[in-house]
């Protein structure tokens, strides 16, 4: 197991949630790219004859990606059909060292596995009961569709339900990372694919993570990729994680345009100003999520990691604050809202296991009652002699640091074992997603609404959704798979 400062951990935590902050606007040989939105069909044509490149039609050609001369939005603008033009905007996550592969067994009693599967280790099935909805339902003949890293397709959990020929890269930069290639160079989109749809069949304990929906189709539409910045500096010295704005668009598109029951996205800004609603970067993500879930999409996505009140002073975060997704907020073993997790009234729908207590302390609490990694050296003394000095002590809850984080698939290819834990509303959110595979294996004809109805009513919480922490309340796989 490898060591973590306290600030490492809490990095961590942020980058689960795959936070987006903007690096500046999208660009390519001197032309940059646009976000347009229109009414629908004739002005691609309009654009096209007044000079602009049409790369990419949203939602019945109402959200358009647009490639023109840099500093052309108000030029945009001018022509008929145009209601907004908004540069398209280049995202970038900071990511911390790959910190948090375990072997079962190094982590304490709870973390031992019982032969013969390492379900004991996933306490976000136990708690929403997932093996007795599996008696009813699997997620048989549904599709997920994961925007995100990418999914290892050779990981033997996954291996089975990854549908390699449906899964797209979509990016607009420069990887170094994939040729045409959606399969996962992190490892946040394998962990987050695992929670969903991981077979729980195979792996080296002897059967392997069980997803929420084990026999569902994933579908790897990789948003992310990485680059070499172009003006490194002491922050950004490697290899970046980026993508844009225009392409997480393009995939919630695609997911819809390949009929896939649900559409996961575990990512999502900062909470934004409500300036920020001037802009038609807020309206494209409108178009194109309530374009997909007419389609019959179910949109999923984590409200985020900032232990932020949404909606205060008008804040919001795109894309769960987007009318038509499915927000979801993250809990920890003991169904309280986990320490970093976002929340609001009218801005969480449910929530789901994610990982971690409601305080950082108790998150972080060993066996010992110390915080991991809060035992420091002494800054002028010897690091053995000062190694105990400066712990900071703690209450542990039922299940100790990391175990009380979530247990799923990540690429052995980078980090040197097959599982870790993770802890983020990233992985809330598959949660809710593989439940929907659960929900249209039953009712294969239920629309979106319908779905996510029936996914609050089955919650377990407080009653009515407009619980700022939890929505609906905490879902419940059993209660909402009887209930169909």
């Amino acid at each position: 197991m490898v060591r973590q400062t306290r600030r490492q951990f809490v990095t961590g935590i942020a980058a689960a949630g795959l936070t987006l902050c903007a690096a500046g606007t999208v660009s390519a040989s001197g032309r940059q790219r646009y976000v347009v939105v229109a009414p629908g069909q004739g002005t691609s044509r309009t654009l096209e004859h007044e000079g602009f490149d049409v790369t990419a039609e949203l939602a019945d050609s109402s959200v358009l990606l647009v490639d023109g001369p840099a500093g052309a939005a108000a030029d945009l603008e001018r022509i008929d059909g145009v209601r907004t033009a908004t540069p398209d905007v280049r995202l970038e996550v900071d990511l911390p060292p790959v910190s948090a592969g375990v072997r079962p067994g190094e982590t304490g009693e709870r973390a031992q596995v019982s032969e013969p599967t390492l379900y004991d280790l996933q306490w976000d099935k136990q708690v929403t009961d997932a093996l007795a909805a599996h008696e009813l339902a699997t997620g048989a003949g549904t599709t997920l569709a994961i925007l995100d890293t990418g999914i290892d397709p050779d990981h033997p959990d996954l291996a089975r339900n990854v549908d390699e020929d449906a899964s797209r890269l979509f990016a607009s930069g420069d990887p170094i990372d994939a040729d045409d290639n959606p399969w996962d160079t992190d490892g946040h989109g394998t962990h987050v694919a695992g929670i969903a749809a991981a077979t729980g069949e195979e792996g080296t304990a002897g059967t392997g993570i069980v997803g929420m929906a084990p026999e569902a189709t994933l579908v790897s539409a990789k948003v992310f990729w990485f680059e070499i910045p172009e003006d490194p500096d002491e922050e950004h010295e490697g290899p970046i994680l980026v993508t844009t704005t225009g392409d997480i668009l393009r995939a919630v598109d695609y997911a819809a345009s390949i009929g896939a029951d649900a559409a996961n996205l575990s990512l999502g800004t900062a909470p934004l100003p409500p300036q920020a609603n001037a802009g038609g970067i807020r309206t494209a993500y409108q178009r194109v999520i309530r374009h997909a879930v007419r389609r019959g999409t179910v949109v999923v996505a984590s409200a985020g990691n900032d232990a932020t009140t949404l909606q205060q002073g008008g804040y919001f975060s795109l894309p769960n604050s987007t009318a038509g997704a499915i927000s979801v907020s993250a809990t920890g073993p003991n169904d309280e809202l986990a320490f970093y997790s976002n929340y609001g009234t009218n801005e969480i729908d449910v929530a789901a296991p994610g990982g971690g207590y409601e305080t950082e302390a108790k998150t972080l609490c060993t066996a010992e009652g110390i915080v991991a990694g809060s035992c420091e050296a002494e800054a002028d003394g010897d690091e053995e002699d000062g190694a105990n000095e400066n712990c900071t002590e703690c209450e542990p809850g039922e299940w100790l640091y990391p175990t009380n984080l979530v247990y799923s698939t990540v690429p052995p290819e980078i980090y040197g074992e097959p599982y870790a834990y993770f802890a983020g509303t990233s992985m809330a959110a598959p949660q809710v997603t593989g439940l929907v595979g659960l929900v249209r294996e039953v009712r294969p004809d239920a629309n979106p609404n319908r779905v996510e109805r029936a996914i609050e009513h089955g919650a377990e919480g407080r009653p009515g959704r407009g619980d700022p922490e939890r929505g609906a309340g905490r879902i419940d796989a059993r209660e909402t798979v009887e209930r169909l």
